[in-house]
């Protein structure tokens, strides 16, 4: 397996930098989602670990081997990485078994070894018994994993997977998320995955990068970007929250246009202009004469999603702010319904972008 080390990474097409100063570390046997919207840069940082592109300046490492920078770089073919793409790419007139062999007689392999790495890899993906079939034979989920079992098959160091469930049913992704998380637990393999889906990066990886235009807005584990964001970008980018413009008036209360919210203490003085964040998931709605602590404002709702196990709800407040919040679906918040909105100061989050 191999460490990854990008220093000052840089990639420009014609007027537009597609990186601009890229520095990561993925630890050898981690599983790292790259996450983010289109032309932010993801997919161009996973041809150039592939070896696809030469950079405008900064260093690939694998290891304490450098593998790219302005001055060179090395081939794919001799960085034993491995690669799943979005469209699959099997060869149509060979066996799932031939599909899977491929790279192993490439590098001319024995016989016996072959069919000893296929029978291993096609068991990882429980593709066992669909030897003899062809790509054509096959349902998407299953094309998806002969890809998978195409790319372990040699062993390689690391594996780079882009945007690989993009094309499966919304069931069919969810099952891969966590088959490629399990083939990762149990080959040890340092996997990079590229993906626009948050839900697919907090489900499969150790640790997410959240990149925007060029650059890494937070890196940590799902957890971690999920409750505790550093940006504005990364909070609306993860888990859609409510964010508020406002000024602290002082430590722990910040005025956004009419609203006075008590928020977690920043580490920012007064007078700054700063962004309240809280997630849908975390506003209550109750009746507006309940009773409740501090942080509860009026609110009207306008408009009401049934989504099956909870209702996505939103609420105009005073100054016309608009909030969504997550609500039990067994409660009744049809438009027009007035309603208190209950804000929990340790939910609410302070960023300066």
């Amino acid at each position: 397996m191999a460490r990854i080390t990008i220093s000052k990474l840089e990639r420009r097409y014609e007027e537009t930098a597609a990186l601009a100063g890229l520095d990561l570390s993925i630890e050898d046997g981690e599983l790292v989602a790259l996450l983010g919207p289109s032309g932010c840069g993801k997919t161009t940082t996973l041809n150039l670990l592939a070896g696809f592109a030469r950079p405008d300046a900064g260093e690939i490492w694998f290891d304490d081997r450098l593998i790219s920078s302005p001055r060179g770089v090395v081939p794919p073919e001799r960085r034993n990485v491995g690669m799943v793409f979005q469209g699959y790419a099997l060869w149509p007139h060979l066996t799932v078994e031939q599909n899977v062999a491929f790279g192993l007689e490439l590098r001319r392999r024995g016989r016996p070894e072959i069919k000893r790495e296929v029978d291993w890899a096609l068991g990882l993906v429980n593709l066992r018994g669909l030897e003899r079939r062809y790509p054509h034979e096959l349902s998407g989920g299953q094309q998806q994993r002969v890809a998978l079992a195409r790319a372990i098959v040699v062993r390689p160091d690391t594996l780079l997977l882009d945007e690989p469930l993009s094309n499966l049913d919304a069931n069919l992704r969810e099952q891969m998320r966590f088959e490629i998380r399990r083939v990762h637990d149990e080959t040890g393999i340092t996997m990079v995955y590229v993906t626009h889906d948050q839900a697919e990066a907090m489900v499969i990886a150790d640790r997410v990068v959240v990149m925007n235009v060029g650059r890494i807005e937070q890196i940590g584990t799902p957890r971690e970007i999920y409750e505790c964001p550093r940006s504005r970008f990364v909070a609306a980018f993860i888990g859609n929250a409510n964010c508020l413009p406002g000024v602290l008036v002082e430590p722990g209360l910040v005025r956004c246009g009419e609203l006075l919210l008590r928020t977690a203490t920043p580490s920012v003085a007064a007078g700054t202009d700063v962004t309240v964040c809280v997630r849908p998931s975390a506003l209550r709605l109750c009746e507006p004469a309940a009773t409740v602590s501090e942080n509860a404002v009026h609110g009207r709702v306008v408009q009401q999603a049934f989504l099956g196990d909870h209702q996505d709800v939103r609420v105009e407040l005073a100054g016309g702010i608009q909030v969504r919040a997550l609500a039990p679906s067994r409660e009744d918040f049809e438009p027009g319904t007035e309603v208190r909105v209950q804000f929990s100061p340790g939910d609410c989050h302070i960023v300066v972008d």
